[in-house]
């Protein structure tokens, strides 16, 4: 698949270390086009961490395209389809789909099982050079002969094999005549190597799973650090991008792609490069924890707005340009760190500012009575979509009659001095409307406030001509035009800021009680009736929101993509 997509909109161009590695092999001849790839193994749901990958390899294609318009400069996406057992073609067509909606399109669609079939032709090359052996010790074995950190490794028993007795061996092995664990293919490393990695990494293994690209054709299936540096190979790429987990891994990067490179006569030579991958507090970014989620049920599925998956963003409401944002402010870094989820957020509002027209909605409603505004009256008030400092042009008109919904909390029986809402004998601005004075307060049999009666003055529509001093101003809704609606609130997934170390399952005790609270009184203005899917708006003085994939006729559904400020640092400062 070719690209024809033009190039997102993404923020300025920035200057990080693998540009200048890329600038400087370009100046020193070393390659003449770039080519980059993005390797997710299909087992799970793509997250922000893999965003900020997306946005660096198809990056640099796209920048380096526009320099080298003529060179082939592209970005692959390839499946790291080496483990059967964990892998669906559902968890591709996610991939898929969060790469799209990102903004990007890749130039070429690979899987590693493309290259099955020349894998194992190299593995027996290997085997014949005297690089690879067929290894017969069980897991718990070849751990313990390969000793520790401080304390070097010791050969493996079967490692003096001949040649052919690895080859008929080996060649058995793929006829399915073993079981699994029985026997692994392994490289010549050195044992005493400080990089445990080298001390004879294991090369293939045994697996009688059918694949889901493969189907039955094979029951041997080579290990990722095989894998990668040859799919890389052959398909030409320049600069084999990864984050720093892979540090060590880069050493047998290396070993299998100088030890092939002449018999394989690949396209071009690869280079391993590490960069800092993204850790964002107060959530997850193990594929293992979010699995757990899921599979618990803890989470309503791998789109739950909770989780930060992609899919998960993109159903709680958050655009693709906050995200190519965010990433691009964290930019390139050699070392990890953790980034706070309030710079992910202000991203977010920074463009649904420029996006999200505003309108009004009570999600907590106590009805208020305007007993002075005639019974049957109704006006048409014009509301502006946008503020003035959004350079854009709209309007709606909203019904106000005599009875109204404000916010509970827009009311309190005894306020202090600085109070500038509902109160009695206080008066406050209805947004777009008149002022209004809270004149009693109805109660039920247990104490609680159910109603308020107001009036009102007809002279203070719109501009104030007689320069009356209001320092409150409330939002509200016409009680006999609402609209019934569903409002889910998210928040983070976790309290904690880290998730606690130790057993994967402890973290479960972090996740954040509030981080959904659903509301299931509220009351819209009549203009969202019509608001389709995937529509989102800026709901006055409450956050943003976002039109849920549940919402029905007669029955919408949003969701809180954001407040309208960092309100959790200010709750959760210690």
């Amino acid at each position: 698949m070719n690209s024809s997509a033009s190039a997102p909109a993404t923020p300025a161009k920035q200057n990080d270390f693998i540009r200048d590695i890329i600038d400087e092999d370009l100046k020193a001849g070393r390659h003449s086009k770039v080519i980059t790839r993005f390797p997710p193994e299909p087992n799970g749901f793509l997250h922000i961490g893999h965003a900020k990958s997306i946005c660096l390899n198809f990056g640099l294609a796209l920048d380096y395209r526009e320099r080298l318009p003529e060179s082939g400069t592209r970005c692959h996406l390839r499946f790291d389809d080496t483990d059967p057992a964990k892998e669906d073609t559902l968890f591709e067509d996610g991939i898929q789909e969060d790469v799209r909606w990102l903004g990007f399109q890749w130039d070429g669609l690979y899987h590693a099982s493309d290259y099955f079939e020349k894998m194992y032709e190299y593995a027996e090359h290997l085997i014949t050079a005297g690089k690879a052996y067929v290894c017969s010790l069980t897991d718990a074995e070849i751990k313990q002969y390969r000793g520790t950190v401080t304390n070097p490794g010791q050969a493996s028993p079967y490692r003096d094999r001949s040649v052919e007795e690895n080859l008929d061996l080996f060649r058995r092995m793929r006829k399915g005549e073993f079981k699994d664990g029985e026997h692994v293919l392994r490289a010549k490393g050195d044992m005493a190597s400080a990089n445990m990695k080298m001390r004879d990494p294991l090369l293939y293994r045994i697996r009688h799973t059918e694949h889901h690209m493969t189907g039955d054709k094979w029951c041997i299936y080579p290990m990722y650090d095989y894998a990668h540096p040859i799919s890389d190979a052959i398909e030409g790429i320049t600069h084999s991008i990864c984050t720093l987990e892979f540090e060590n891994n880069r050493e047998l990067y290396d070993w299998v792609i100088d030890n092939l490179i002449e018999y394989a006569k690949f396209p071009s030579r690869p280079r391993q490069y590490e960069f800092a991958r993204l850790n964002l507090n107060y959530t997850v970014m193990s594929k293992r924890r979010l699995l757990e989620l899921v599979q618990g049920n803890h989470v309503r599925g791998w789109d739950d707005p909770r989780l930060p998956t992609i899919a998960g963003l993109r159903r709680r409401g958050y655009t693709p340009e906050s995200i190519r944002a965010f990433c691009a402010s964290v930019g390139v870094a050699k070392a990890n760190s953790t980034v706070d989820m309030a710079q992910l957020e202000f991203c977010v509002r920074d463009d649904l500012n420029q996006k999200a027209p505003r309108v009004m909605a009570v999600l907590n409603p106590l009805k208020v009575v305007i007993e002075n505004y005639p019974d049957d009256k109704v006006e048409e008030l014009e509301a502006a979509y946008w503020p003035h400092d959004v350079p854009k042009e709209g309007s709606r008109k909203v019904p106000f009659c005599k009875e109204i919904y404000v916010e509970q909390d827009d009311f309190m029986q005894d306020p202090p001095k600085d109070y500038y809402r509902l109160a009695p004998g206080k008066e406050v601005r209805l947004r777009y409307s008149y002022c209004v004075t809270c004149t009693d307060v109805v109660k039920d049999e247990t104490g609680e406030v159910i109603e308020l009666r107001c009036t009102y003055d007809p002279k203070t529509l719109g501009a104030n001509p007689e320069g009356r001093k209001v320092k409150g101003t409330i939002h509200w809704v016409s009680a006999k035009h609402a609209v019934d609606a569903e409002l889910r609130l998210y928040d983070r997934l976790l309290s904690d800021e880290a998730p606690p170390a130790g057993k994967d399952s402890e973290f479960l005790n972090a996740i954040n009680p509030n981080a959904l609270q659903v509301l299931t009184a509220c009351k819209l203005e009549p203009s969202l009736a019509s608001a389709q899917v995937g529509d989102r708006f800026q709901f006055e003085r409450q956050g943003y929101f976002i039109a849920d994939i549940d919402s029905k006729p007669g029955n919408q559904v949003f969701n809180r993509i954001v407040t309208l400020k960092d309100s959790w640092a200010r709750a959760h400062k210690k």
